[in-house]
């Protein structure tokens, strides 16, 4: 077969590329828990890292090995590992890569359940400090003697801040620093943070990389990018073969085996087929935020509009030279004396709902739902304000949704 060029075209062939018999042209579903081999001692080189294959369905299973290889390729990195869930996959990373002691600088402007797992980590002991990434030197000013880490998000939910990224991938690469970039809010689609120097790339599969909101999923993409031969944190045992795979296979044999965190085969297949039309979503939903995004600003019961399409946006500048589009995430406050939920009841083209990506447009009011938690003082310094209002935009009819804007805000 020809060297497919586009990211589409690599998707929806990626699985019948994969030779198994009877040549399906999607990945079978595997839900085989064990794994037999007619030799005890091949069974033994699986386990001991000494040839490839299924030893346990916690650890892996040909379905989600097929979609670990379709992530990977997405992502141009050397190696991705599936969990059940975005935050399960987050949460990986951290736990099985940094100890008590060790200091962690990460985005202030984080998703509200990360901000929530950032105090956890220092809750067992690793120092973690937010700072502002929109500015390198924040970053900068943030190091310690413990540092080893810097973790950020390639934009901001809810307030669509664009942190430093191309800066602190160079200064992460001088310092020696792992880069841990949330590619969420993007996807491989829109950008791919290997460009920007990235060590390891999550991604939240529940999210646009899927779409649909059928299913939860999570991964962690290897770029090849870190020596790991110097990270302090490398058990011995798995100080062995190609280094710069050394921290995917402790986060597998320390996370996904250890802690359980499980993809199973089942949600692996939805998420490979509903990427199959990740670029034709993102080009339509991300078309559809824009449109809403300029309606938004120009209207007069509108305080603000945070979306990085926008000229007035602070990062609008490395929006447009990074990312292929500007996403379809937007949020906006409402003016004072206006209520948030009063509008959202009022526009049925949209669902009160939290998630995001989904096909349908989504929305609800920020300081009450997720980040009820954090309370008044923290909802100001991660820049969301007591009328925000957040937007998953989907691929409805453009006139459509902008007509049932139009039509709530009239309501007000």
């Amino acid at each position: 077969m020809i060297k497919l060029k586009g990211f589409t075209s690599n998707i929806v062939h990626h699985d019948r590329q994969q030779g198994y018999n009877d040549s399906p042209i999607h990945t079978p579903i595997y839900n085989s828990v064990p794994y037999g081999y007619k030799s005890t001692q091949d069974l033994m080189d699986v386990f001991q890292g000494k040839a490839s294959g299924q030893s346990y369905a916690r650890q892996s299973t040909p379905t989600t090995d097929s979609l670990q290889e379709m992530i990977t390729q997405t992502e141009q990195g050397i190696g991705s590992l599936v969990f059940a869930t975005g935050m399960g996959a987050l949460s990986a990373i951290f736990l099985s890569l940094l100890k008590q002691g060790d200091h962690l600088i990460a985005s202030r402007f984080l998703f509200g359940n990360s901000y929530s797992l950032m105090t956890t980590l220092e809750n067992f002991g690793i120092e973690v400090t937010l700072v502002d990434a929109t500015d390198v030197n924040n970053v900068i000013a943030a190091k310690q003697d413990n540092t080893l880490m810097v973790f950020v998000e390639t934009m901001a939910n809810p307030g669509t801040q664009i942190v430093d990224l191309a800066k602190i991938g160079d200064w992460c690469e001088q310092q020696e620093l792992v880069y841990l970039v949330d590619n969420t809010m993007t996807s491989p689609y829109l950008f791919q943070p290997i460009r920007v120097k990235a060590s390891l790339v999550m991604n939240s599969l529940s999210k646009y990389f899927c779409g649909h909101g059928t299913v939860l999923g999570g991964a962690v993409t290897e770029t090849g990018l870190y020596d790991w031969a110097n990270y302090p944190n490398i058990f011995e045992a798995y100080r062995k073969g190609d280094n710069r795979k050394w921290a995917l296979t402790q986060i597998k044999k320390k996370a996904l085996r250890d802690m359980g965190g499980t993809l199973s085969s089942d949600g692996a297949y939805q998420i490979a087929v509903g990427a199959e039309t990740m670029a034709l979503r993102m080009d339509r939903s991300c078309a559809n935020a824009l449109a809403l995004a300029q309606l938004l600003d120009a209207h007069d019961k509108v305080e603000a509009v945070y979306y990085p399409g926008l000229s007035s946006h602070p990062q609008h500048d490395k929006a447009t030279n990074w990312f292929r589009h500007y996403g379809s995430i937007l949020s906006f406050d409402l003016k004072a004396g206006y209520d948030c939920s009063a509008l959202l009841d009022a526009i049925d083209i949209i669902i009160n709902a939290t998630h995001l990506g989904d096909n349908r447009t989504l929305a609800l009011p920020m300081a009450g739902t997720i980040f009820y938690e954090m309370g008044p003082d923290n909802r100001k310094k991660a820049g969301i304000s007591e009328q925000m209002i957040r937007c998953s935009i989907g691929i409805e009819d453009t006139e459509d949704l902008l007509e049932g804007f139009k039509l709530g805000l009239d309501q007000l």
